[in-house]
This record gives structure tokens, C-alpha cells and sequence, in this order.
């Protein structure tokens, strides 16, 4: 038997304070980190909060971050060497960028006219132009950037974390999970799943604009009898629990029902954004009457604000959603790109800007670690017949900002049109290992013995980008 480490020590405890009892519990030994790389030496935890944005239908990163002078003198000319069919089909001539770039900041990085907001705060962000993805198909390539793995059925990594590290508060959870006011990203719930995990470490679904499903005491329930029924409850679920003590289920929903107790009292002011100066609602766009989704997104990132600052572990934000079609509701810019991203970009552009600023104003940047990521990027050429991009897993950009990197920062590049990764290739399991990093756990060290495999976020692969640490 592996020793318990000092974390998983403080996730029995958290087990401890819903009241279960870790002497029930018959969970796999984990390892993790615990203060040190993979090379042994001490570190701490230069982050203690996540805060992810994800931009679902593959956003372009020729359209916003990725500049590329060559695309633009070749527009309109043959892509000599390139991939001639794609994953729609077949591919037209190279394509210059349907936005301008200008530079931003006291560093001048050129970023595009598209998301002006975000390239304002240019000096605060570490760019990572040499993404890698495993895939070029929607729903895999957002399982991949989620969890690691083109399959279904693998723990997000929002449940690794939590796993691992569990929470700071006992009313709230510790991974929350805000999908577009839209709708939902077309893996859905794979997106903050807890896959082989027990599973209390998936992430629990808020909205600024609709209450949280089966929270609320059902109407013709006293708060009397809400109370008994739950005291007969838990002891007969204790009680199955001494009998069958392997029953991770039923721990699962144990702990659920307590959090839910709990959190009928804490997420009602969590979500009551009424206290919210108007000041503020300004700034993030939340009074924007001429453009309702925005200013519902914008909501979304204050609750992701006042989540963080109430000391969530981790708060994921996804822009985009896939029931409303391809390209109507998300990135997925094949047919009509410039005509639907100048619909995107003001709904992201300037609530996510306004989010990072508003929390180094807060100086909550100082121990939340800020990601934005896509599951994959675009071609620099249009497909044939039309005004679009196809699907492009060979080279990408995201980003980071906030605690443990370096800001401002540019970090590896595709070739001289964006199509693929050249300098300083990044994979997703880099880009996972560098996070996990971030948040002081080696990713070679946090396992989870399943089915025969002794198993972790990224899989064999992975290092952690020492270039970008701050």
C-alpha cells in the first residue's frame, strides 16, 4: 500500500467535516504531489484557485491572437504544401485574417480588433501559440482538452483537482461548472464529469439566470418536516453504510444531500447579483439591453467572481454551446466565420476582460490561476465555396494569466501562416501537467487505480512548461 499523503489526508478530513466518516470509506489510495515535483525537490503551490474559460466549437486562433503578417501577403493565393482535404472536405486558397491586428499594451502584442478587450489586457497574459490537440472532431477534441482522452468516460480535470485537493468550504462545492447561457458544449457533461472518480468529485452546474436544479425545499414541505426527513435519512444511509461498506454510490449521494442542506443557505446570496454595484455590472456588460446573451455571459462571469472570491477551487466558464448549430451558438466558424464571430465576440470579449481585471483589482489574481482554452484551432485557408475555416488540431492558441506565469509573455509559434505547431510544441497533456503544477500536485504522481490500470490525467505523456512559470 502506498503512504497517504498529507493532501489525501485533508480530503478525508473534508469527508470527515460532511459528517460520513472516513472509516467507512473503501476508496483506491491516491499520490499526489504534496509539495514536490517530479524530480523530488520541494515547491509550493503557486496557485490555490482555478478559473478556466472555454471557448467550445474551436475558436480561431487566426481571428484573435495569432498574428501572422504571411497570411495576410498570401491571401487569396494557393496554400503550396498544405493539406488540400480537411475534415469537411475539400480546402480553397489561404485566407487572410477577417479581423485587424494592432498591438495592445505596453508590450504591443498584436492581437485582433475581434476581442479588443482581452488584447487590452495584453500585459497580464502569457500566450501559448503552439497548442497541440489529439483530434479535429468536436466532441472528442473537447473530451481531450477536458479530460485527457478522446473516449468518454474519463474524470475531468475539475474532478482531479478536487479529488486531490478538495475543498475550502464545507457549503459550498469545490468545482463549479457555468455553461453558456445558451446551452451546453456538445460533450456536454464529459466536460466536468467525474469519470471513473466517486462521484462527489464532479462539477455542480450554477447559472446566473437559473436556479440550481432539486436545491429548493419543495413547496408544501414545513421546514420541520424537511428536517426530520433528512435526520431518517442519514441515519438509514449510515447505517447501509456499515453494512456495505464499499458502497461509493450511496457515499456519493450522502455527501451531496448534506452539501445541498448546506448550500440552501449559501448559494441564494452567491447568486444574488442585486448587490452588485451598478458600476460593476457596467463594466462586465450585465446592462447591456441591446444584447441579451452578453449581458446573461456577463452575469455568469460575476457569479464565477464572487464564487472565486468566496473560495471555490475551481470555477469553469464555457462560452459557447452546440444545440443551436454549427456556428450559431459557438466558434464553429466553417461556413460564414466573419459573419458570426462579429456575433461571438462582443458576448466574450468584454465580460471575460472584465472578469481579470476585476479580480487583480481585487487581488484575487495574486492565488487564482485564469485559463483560457478551445478544443482546437482553424485552417488558414477557406474551405471550398465558402467563407469559413475547417477544423485545425495541429495549432492553436491559449492562454493563462494570473498566479505562477509570466505575464507579459508569448510562448511558442505555429509557422508562418498558423497552420501547425512549430516552436516549443505544447500538447494538452503539457498544458494539464503545467496546471497541475501550478496548483503544487505532479501529474505523474496523481493516480487513481481503475480497472486494471493505475491511471492519471495525462495518461504516459506530459511535462510541465517551466518557461512560462513565473
Amino acid at each position: 500500500m502506498k503512504p497517504v499523503s498529507s493532501e489525501d489526508l485533508n480530503r478525508r478530513a473534508f469527508l470527515s467535516k460532511l459528517g460520513l466518516g472516513v472509516g467507512a470509506l473503501s476508496l483506491p489510495e491516491i499520490t499526489i504531489a504534496s509539495g514536490r515535483n517530479a524530480q523530488g525537490t520541494q515547491h509550493q503551490p503557486r496557485a490555490k484557485q482555478l478559473l478556466m474559460i472555454y471557448c467550445t466549437g474551436a475558436l480561431s486562433q487566426l481571428e484573435t491572437f495569432d498574428y501572422k503578417p504571411q497570411l495576410v501577403a498570401r491571401d487569396g493565393k494557393p496554400f503550396e504544401g498544405g493539406p488540400k482535404v480537411t475534415f469537411q472536405g475539400e480546402n480553397g486558397n489561404l485566407a487572410a485574417p477577417r479581423f485587424a491586428f494592432r498591438p495592445r499594451g505596453e508590450c504591443g502584442k498584436m492581437t485582433s480588433d475581434l476581442l479588443p478587450h482581452i488584447g487590452a489586457l495584453a500585459d497580464e497574459i502569457c500566450f501559448i501559440h503552439s497548442m497541440k490537440s489529439k483530434t479535429n472532431t468536436h466532441g472528442s477534441g473537447e473530451n481531450v482538452m477536458s479530460t485527457g482522452f478522446r473516449l468518454d468516460g474519463f474524470p475531468s480535470l475539475g474532478a482531479w483537482l478536487t479529488y486531490a485537493l478538495g475543498s475550502t468550504r464545507d457549503d459550498l462545492p469545490a468545482y463549479v461548472t457555468i455553461p453558456d447561457p445558451r446551452g451546453v458544449p456538445q460533450a456536454s457533461v464529459n466536460n466536468w464529469g467525474p469519470g471513473f472518480l466517486p462521484t462527489m468529485f464532479q462539477g455542480t452546474p450554477f447559472s446566473s439566470t437559473r436556479p440550481i436544479r432539486n436545491l429548493a425545499r419543495p413547496n408544501g414541505i414545513s421546514e420541520t418536516s424537511d428536517r426530520q426527513a433528512r435526520e431518517l435519512l442519514r441515519y438509514l444511509n449510515e447505517d447501509h453504510l456499515r453494512r456495505f461498506k464499499n458502497d461509493d454510490k450511496l457515499l456519493a449521494r450522502m455527501a451531496s444531500h448534506q452539501l445541498a442542506e448546506k448550500m440552501q443557505r449559501s448559494v441564494p446570496e452567491i447568486r444574488d447579483l442585486s448587490k452588485e454595484p451598478a458600476s460593476v455590472l457596467s463594466l462586465y456588460g450585465a446592462d447591456d439591453t441591446s444584447n441579451k446573451t452578453k449581458a446573461s455571459f456577463a452575469r455568469n462571469c460575476i457569479l464565477a467572481r464572487r464564487l472565486i472570491e468566496s473560495g471555490v477551487r475551481f470555477v469553469q466558464v464555457f462560452n459557447g454551446a452546440y444545440a443551436m448549430g454549427e456556428g450559431v451558438g459557438n466558434w464553429d466558424g466553417h461556413r460564414y466565420l466573419e459573419k458570426q464571430y462579429k456575433i461571438h465576440g462582443p458576448i466574450l470579449d468584454q465580460p471575460v476582460a472584465a472578469m481579470l481585471a476585476d479580480l487583480k483589482r481585487r487581488g484575487l489574481l495574486d492565488q487564482t490561476l485564469v485559463v483560457f482554452c478551445t478544443e482546437f484551432g482553424r485552417m488558414p485557408m477557406f474551405q471550398k465555396g465558402a467563407t469559413g475555416r475547417d477544423h485545425n488540431a495541429e495549432g492553436f492558441t491559449c492562454w493563462m494569466a494570473g498566479a505562477g506565469v509570466k505575464a507579459p509573455f508569448t510562448y511558442g509559434a505555429t509557422d508562418e501562416f498558423g497552420y501547425r505547431a512549430v516552436e516549443n510544441v505544447v500538447t494538452v497533456h503539457d498544458f494539464h501537467a503545467t496546471i497541475l503544477h501550478i496548483l503544487g500536485l505532479d501529474h505523474e504522481r496523481l493516480t487513481y487505480y481503475h480497472d486494471g490500470f493505475t491511471r492519471r490525467l495525462t495518461d504516459v505523456h506530459g511535462r510541465v512548461v517551466g518557461d512560462i512559470l513565473a
